[in-house]
């Protein structure tokens, strides 16, 4: 069969993502409604439409407050604030859905495994197993006094306590209650076996958990795992744990990207071919090319360069307004924000720039970053991405809600259909079954997450009778 396009769309609950100033054009409907539980539920339903995978909520616990060392810039412009929790607004999409999937973004680093895991079951259960967890690290110098720290704990050093989260949880997801504890045993008044629900003891570095996991075991008992990191130390916690992974750049770069995160996977024993990847996509599309490249330019004249600017601050570390030499080179620099977003302007940029031009280049929308045409080429330049680089599928942003993603889907997803790289229908069963040929809905056995329902659960004992 040939290979098809999975398909996300990028989000937040917040009244503006990455779409900077275009919460002024007109016809946007995001302050309204990000926070009306009427406006996500016709959201779902547009994107079930539409056949998407997924919604894929991205998510902050801090102010963007690295430019102008100040905050103020972010919350004038509303760069991802006000925001509020993703995973609340989850049930009652799914509530209207039957096949859209959900992938909520929540930080080892400012969350305690315990209670995550239990809300992580609970939005399994809810959502009959529908339900991915994207993992991040957090950035933001802001998010860490939020949380009491007097400044972001160092970026590797986050990947390890990160490591030691994924084995809390897994034993918790995994290890703590045996498929058949549930009983429901009236005549000797047992609903649960207690010998098959067990404590997990966990006493780590950073966690200390004694167990056993409040939540019976979901369908998917485990989230499907999705991580964005791309420094090297966030490639090699993708390949021993992710089962989705995002990456960026031109075709080739993708694609290099993938193999090495993939080859790191198989030295982790795990099958390379459990790893999907997906790229960043926005659109802007109309029955012709002409209507399409005036619906662009007149975006773009709400766009915010100020914005754009504050975003890029808080995630890559570099504060803009201090660079003041127009002319010199702007240069990579070590910060313990996200590296990958430091490099991209730097290090990892296609040319050397000065910066002149990366300050230029914040100011209206990167063009090369946004198809602009009619069905025929969006799909065209789609299917080159999705064919050149190797790439599993996209998160698709947009700048105007909903109207954009409802362009997309009357108008590319057609044409998509036609040419047999998307589907006409879903598959059954969780989302994990959806997105992977190997048909569990379980982790697949080569995960290391699978070794703790294996019998490995690192437990003293079963909770006394």
């Amino acid at each position: 069969m040939t290979k098809q396009i999975r398909l996300n769309a990028f989000d937040m609950t917040s009244a503006m993502h990455n779409s900077h100033g275009l919460w002024k054009h007109p016809d946007n409907k995001r302050y309204e409604g990000y926070k009306d539980l009427d406006y996500w539920i016709e959201y779902a339903k547009l994107l079930e439409k539409g056949k998407f995978d997924a919604v894929f909520f991205a998510d902050v616990l801090g102010i963007y407050d690295v430019y102008r060392q100040s905050k103020a810039p972010s919350i004038r412009e509303g760069v991802q604030v006000p925001v509020n929790d993703p995973a609340l607004i989850v049930p009652a999409m799914a509530s209207v859905t039957k096949h859209l999937g959900f992938a909520v973004t929540v930080s080892t680093t400012y969350e305690h495994p315990f209670g995550h895991a239990r809300r992580f079951s609970t939005l399994d259960h809810l959502t009959k197993g529908r339900v991915a967890w994207n993992i991040v690290t957090s950035y933001l110098p802001n998010a860490a006094r939020n949380f009491g720290l007097s400044e972001m704990i160092k970026h590797d050093e986050r990947y390890e306590l990160a490591d030691e989260f994924l084995d809390v949880s897994y034993k918790l997801w995994e290890g703590s209650w045996e498929d058949d504890a549930i009983q429901v045993d009236v005549a000797n008044d047992r609903l649960i076996d207690p010998e098959k629900v067990h404590e997990i003891n966990h006493r780590g570095k950073y966690f200390s958990v004694e167990g056993p996991h409040l939540s019976e075991p979901s369908l998917q008992r485990t989230p499907v795992i999705y991580q964005a990191g791309t420094s090297e130390r966030g490639r090699d916690f993708a390949a021993k744990h992710a089962e989705c992974v995002f990456v960026g750049g031109s075709p080739e770069k993708i694609r290099a990207a993938i193999k090495d995160i993939r080859a790191r996977a198989e030295k982790y024993g795990r099958n390379s071919e459990h790893i999907k990847a997906f790229t960043f996509l926005n659109v802007v599309v109309a029955e012709t090319t002409e209507q399409a490249e005036e619906k662009y330019e007149e975006l773009a004249q709400y766009w915010s360069g100020e914005a754009a600017k504050a975003q890029y601050g808080g995630s890559s570390g570099y504060d803009l307004a201090q660079y003041t030499d127009l002319d010199s080179p702007f240069e990579y620099k070590h910060t313990e924000h996200g590296q990958s977003r430091a490099a991209s302007l730097t290090k990892d940029a296609p040319k050397k720039l000065t910066i002149r031009e990366v300050l230029s280049g914040f100011d209206t929308p990167n063009r090369k970053n946004v198809l602009v045409g009619n069905p025929t080429e969006v799909a065209d330049a789609i299917q080159f991405q999705f064919e050149e680089s190797g790439i599993d599928g996209f998160n698709l942003a947009h700048l105007v809600t909903p109207d954009s993603l409802r362009d997309f889907i009357e108008l590319v997803v057609p044409e998509l259909q036609r040419r047999g790289i998307y589907k006409t229908d879903y598959e059954q069963g969780t989302l994990r079954e959806k997105l992977f040929e190997h048909g569990s809905k379980l982790l697949p056995e080569d995960h290391p997450g699978s070794k703790y329902r294996k019998g490995e659960r690192g437990v003293s004992s079963s909770v006394p009778l």
